[in-house]
């Protein structure tokens, strides 16, 4: 009865003793992509709406973005914020822009080269770094296979400098190759799909995450921690020879200087927000794969567990925040939805899993054959010739498709500026997946385009399915290839593909019904076979749409080299994914830029040859 009253009490003072936010002003916060992020950013946010009353607004963007935004206080906190990783923050705080503030992650985050469980029960001698050369066999690069495979962590994070600096030093990199994963999700697929099959994978990875909950990771040891010798490997261009162990990454939230001074109340609920890092590798685990957002992780986290937060805020939030969780009685809180639970998530997950474990060698002998036969031969044999050929066939190719000299000539142009920029590899990683993303598309696109012309039956069945290629974000079916395929090129061509047959093959089919049925009965009258009709009759009448086809797929398969990049695939699209997360708009521009060159002369070269067919 008294804790009613008292609670009554409180629930009325509250209001009035918790004007501690503006309405009007609402409290900006970084919208964080990573898993953790996501979590710690939900809860605190979660924290000042419902025991604080305060209004907030999540702010989107990479990393960078926002680290600048909280410099100019458009933005007043990142409830994430790996202490020395940033430049940006570092500077800040030393000019008093910026201050970091809290624990919140008990212990600090750990971070490491690491092995499966399984990789170092049955090779126990494999320790330490030095060990690395002498297993180099057990670890692969597909692309690549008299050398091993190091995964290094998403590109444009801090920790893709120090990992290749320590690759140099511990001499590891003359066996290793330092392969990039692009993003976070392209490494955790990578890390579960060998998981699941027993594989060996020598990997960076971090905590908190869920991975870490889900897995049994054994960590490489290195020689112990120097912080001289770090600091000389956070640097790109370091020339230094030293290696060091990995230090306990300190997390803290930070928060803009005019935010500080303004709101000590919630200064302070920040500096005692702490979580244990079995608790919130758990949490992150729970929210992945139950597919919740951040918020609905964090309101189940705070209901589950007041033990844990109550600690962090004042008394009277406590109080507040009881009532909201309705604590005291023990209802549930959860709102009821008029709609039922539809979910086909978690029978995906787990028949994808077994599909992994089960049939994941025949994937990857399937990824192989691939490499080896199309992707890689093609690349080496663009990469052997000398740039000025490559520029004169460009030319050549361009002259023979419009009978231009001035287009021949703008050709090589484009092509000695995208070199001179300093792309001309990553240019070539590109048009050797072009090129073989656009035999695919043709050996299957035309094919299908064709039948479909010939059945209505075929038409009407295969009709949805393209409208659903074409529609479906291309990272719905990402996930899934990744897994299968592993990262890198192989499922880079898959993904690009998918995307760009549809064109193709709508394109065929059309082509092929707008025949004249004149022309087609007259060719019939002299007794054209089937396959004679096909190749003398509607094939060349049907060539310009069937060119405008393949026009488009090139065109849709070079707007992949961005995604091809996120999950492993070498090329111009990683210049870009680099400078969106370093928020380098110079490499940004210029990556940016070789892409649209190359875009305008693929469709120039493309269009006329169709063209060049109707005349």
């Amino acid at each position: 009865m008294f804790r009613s009253i008292a609670l009554s009490i409180a629930l009325l003072v509250a209001p009035t003793a918790y004007a501690v936010c503006t309405p009007e002003q609402p409290l900006k916060l970084a919208a964080l992509d990573w898993e953790s992020g996501q979590f710690t950013t939900a809860v605190l946010n979660t924290l000042l709406q419902d025991g604080y009353g305060c209004s907030t607004q999540s702010i989107p963007g990479t990393a960078t973005a926002l680290e600048a935004a909280l410099v100019q206080n458009d933005l007043q906190i990142i409830a994430e914020q790996w202490v020395g990783r940033s430049p940006i923050i570092e500077k800040a705080i030393n000019e008093k822009k910026v201050v970091t503030i809290g624990d919140t992650l008990k212990g600090g985050a750990q971070q490491g080269w690491y092995i499966p469980d399984y990789v170092q029960q049955a090779h126990p001698e494999l320790k330490t770094v030095s060990d690395l050369p002498r297993f180099k066999d057990l670890f692969t690069d597909p692309e690549n296979p008299k050398q091993a495979r190091f995964l290094n962590c998403p590109s444009g994070w801090i920790c893709e400098v120090f990992n290749t600096n320590l690759l140099k030093n511990t001499g590891v990199s003359a066996q290793f190759n330092n392969v990039h994963p692009g993003t976070g999700a392209a490494l955790d697929a990578e890390i579960s799909s060998a998981y699941e099959q027993k594989k060996p994978i020598l990997f960076y990875y971090w905590q908190p995450t869920g991975l870490m909950a889900k897995y049994s990771f054994k960590p490489i040891q290195f020689p112990p921690f120097e912080q001289k010798c770090w600091d000389e490997l956070l640097k790109k261009d370091s020339q230094t020879q030293c290696v060091s162990d990995f230090p306990a990454s300190k997390l803290m939230m930070s928060v803009s200087a005019p935010f500080h001074k303004s709101h000590p109340e919630l200064v302070s609920l920040i500096e005692n927000i702490q979580f244990e890092p079995d608790s919130l590798n758990r949490a992150i685990l729970e929210m992945t794969e139950n597919k919740r957002s951040g918020a609905e992780q964090a309101k189940l986290f705070l209901q589950q567990h007041p033990e844990v937060w109550r600690s962090w805020v004042s008394p009277q939030a406590a109080v507040t925040l009881d009532a909201k969780f309705n604590l005291s009685t023990g209802t549930d809180v959860s709102k009821k939805s008029i709609f039922s639970s539809w979910s086909v998530s978690g029978s995906l997950n787990r028949g994808l899993a077994n599909m992994v474990k089960n049939y994941g060698d025949n994937f990857r002998s399937v990824s192989q054959l691939t490499l080896s036969a199309l992707l890689l031969p093609i690349e080496r044999a663009l990469q052997a010739l000398p740039a000025w050929l490559v520029l004169f066939f460009v030319g050549i190719l361009g002259w023979h498709a419009t009978h231009k000299l001035w287009f021949a000539a703008l050709c090589a142009l484009g092509f000695y500026v995208i070199g001179s920029l300093g792309l001309w590899l990553a240019l070539i990683q590109t048009l050797a997946l072009l090129v073989v993303s656009a035999l695919f598309i043709i050996i299957i696109g035309v094919p299908i385009g064709i039948l479909m012309a010939r059945s209505r039956r075929l038409h009407k069945l295969l009709s949805p399915v393209l409208d659903v290629m074409q529609t479906m974000p291309s990272f719905v079916y990402l996930i899934p290839v990744l897994m299968l395929f592993g990262i890198g090129k192989v499922p880079a061509l898959f993904a690009t593909v998918v995307y760009a047959v549809a064109p193709l093959v709508r394109l065929t089919a059309l082509g092929i019904r707008q025949v004249s049925p004149q022309m087609i009965e007259a060719a019939e009258s002299f007794g054209s076979t089937r396959w004679q009709l096909l190749r003398w009759v509607l094939m060349p009448q049907a060539l310009p749409s069937i060119m405008a086809g393949i026009n488009q797929a090139v065109m849709m398969s070079l707007g992949m080299v961005v995604l091809a990049s996120m999950i492993g695939a070498r090329g111009l699209g990683e210049y870009v994914l680099q400078a969106i997360q370093t928020l380098n708009i110079g490499q940004g521009v210029e990556a940016g830029a070789a892409i649209v060159i190359l875009a305008i002369i693929i469709d120039r070269i493309t269009q006329a040859y169709g063209r060049n067919r109707r005349v």
